[in-house]
């Protein structure tokens, strides 16, 4: 039971996290900011911002409104979702304590990022919300033949005009954003402020470097100690008392015999060529013989590692899957620090690290390395390197993987970061 209730607990945080829901609305929220950028000059959508045709503007119109109702309808997923996951959860708060220079995380910065979303979507429901409505009777009467609505027609405009004067105000935003800034560097506390801003953030950095190491270091000494302490010597005992065999497959066998046989020929040629004193017959089975013991005990304790192995990697992967559970703040905080690193990037940054990562796992050389990894892995587990598997594995993962790569540019890079594609697309022509 507690097995299925972990299970059930994980698929609920990884695709029906409240953290999808806000992604996804601020997606839809960037996707109108764009429009604004490209086609109104950043200013808001409206009519008298941008000179275009009714069938151009009822096209952005119906993107706008479709956005719109996207950003409401995850908003509402947001909310539901974080009050359910949130129920007999103990809030905590951050601070910062001085004497063990440490922080504890809180809901809010450990979640710094999502209310900069959060923000962003507020801003864009406060300019479009109400806004929509008025843009469809705009294009009702934009539609209505010119001869029988044209008072009508023309005293729209007017009321729209008037709406975004009282919500930009009489100053472009821009010079009220500079204003605010001048203002923000005259503060008495604005350098104490930034002195408290930037050892939160180192705070949060250093929290997420630890758990990166914490994710490599944990499993790995997992692996080793469970290793030497546990599974091997309960593995040695076990093949021990049951006279296991010295070779797990064919293919050891096979190396075995073949590393024998590259011995015995060195050594008739040396005796040939002079450097080693001539030898019988009889002298020269005893040192292959005493070469066959020395092989066979080499594999009888490459085949027991290759078993310990097998049990060693599962205890540290239930360590790195402990780790991720008991420590939901830690990957909280590595998201957020993710988040940051990649927003923050340009965008030939984002191309040059996709078409790396693309080349790497799914271009034209990638299918060596994939047959390299496989069957380093096999041998790691002590199982024989099946071509026919490595050859449909090459055929068939990297073809999926390529597909869901191309999609998720598709689906999700083009929303967020539409330059950062278009970079892309040159680069990798």
């Amino acid at each position: 039971m507690q097995l299925r209730a972990f299970f059930r607990n994980a698929g609920q945080w990884l695709f029906k996290s409240p953290d999808q829901s806000l992604d996804q609305a601020y997606e839809a929220a960037l996707v109108i900011k764009k429009i604004e950028d490209d086609y109104f000059e950043g200013k808001p959508i409206a009519p008298t911002n941008g000179d275009y045709g009714d069938s151009a503007y009822r096209y952005i119109q119906s993107e706008v409104e479709r956005n719109i109702l996207l950003v409401k309808q995850r908003m509402e997923n947001f909310e539901a979702d974080r009050s359910r996951l949130s129920q007999g959860r103990q809030m905590e708060v951050q601070s910062y304590d001085d004497q063990q220079d440490e922080y504890t995380l809180d809901l809010i910065d450990q979640s710094a990022i999502i209310f900069k979303k959060l923000k962003f979507i507020d801003e864009i429901l406060g300019r479009y919300g109400q806004l929509a409505g008025q843009l469809t009777t705009v294009d009702a009467a934009a539609s209505v033949p010119p001869k029988k609505s044209k008072k009508k027609a023309a005293g729209k405009p007017e009321k729209g005009r008037a709406g975004l004067a009282a919500r930009s105000g009489v100053l472009p935003r821009s010079i009220l954003r500079t204003v605010d800034r001048v203002k923000q560097d005259l503060d008495p506390k604005a350098e104490s402020d930034v002195v408290k801003s930037f050892r939160k953030s180192q705070g949060k950095t250093k929290i997420a470097l630890r758990f990166v190491l914490l994710l490599v270091i944990v499993p790995l000494l997992t692996q080793q100690l469970s290793k030497h302490f546990v599974v091997g010597p309960a593995v040695n005992y076990i093949r021990h008392a049951n006279q296991a065999e010295v070779f797990l497959n064919n293919e050891m066998e096979e190396e075995a015999l073949h590393e024998l046989q590259r011995f015995e020929e060195r050594l008739r040629f040396e005796v040939i060529l002079g450097k080693v004193d001539a030898l019988s017959e009889t002298e020269l089975e005893e040192r292959v013989l005493d070469k066959a013991l020395d092989i066979e005990e080499e594999y009888r304790q490459r085949s027991a590692e290759s078993v310990q192995n097998v049990f060693a990697d599962i205890f540290a992967v239930l360590a790195f899957v402990v780790l991720l559970n008991t420590c939901k703040r830690q990957v909280a905080t590595l998201k957020a620090f993710i988040d940051e690193i990649v927003y923050g990037l340009s965008d030939s940054a984002k191309a040059f690290i996709i078409i790396l990562f693309t080349d790497m796992f799914v271009g034209f050389h990638s299918p060596h390395g994939w047959e390299v990894l496989l069957e380093g892995l096999s041998r790691h587990l002590g199982f024989p390197a099946n071509r026919e598997f490595i050859f449909l594995f090459i055929a068939t993962f990297p073809v999926i993987l390529d597909t869901v790569f191309k999609y998720w540019i598709f689906r999700y890079l083009n929303r967020i970061s539409p330059s950062a594609v278009a970079t892309y697309k040159n680069m990798n022509e």
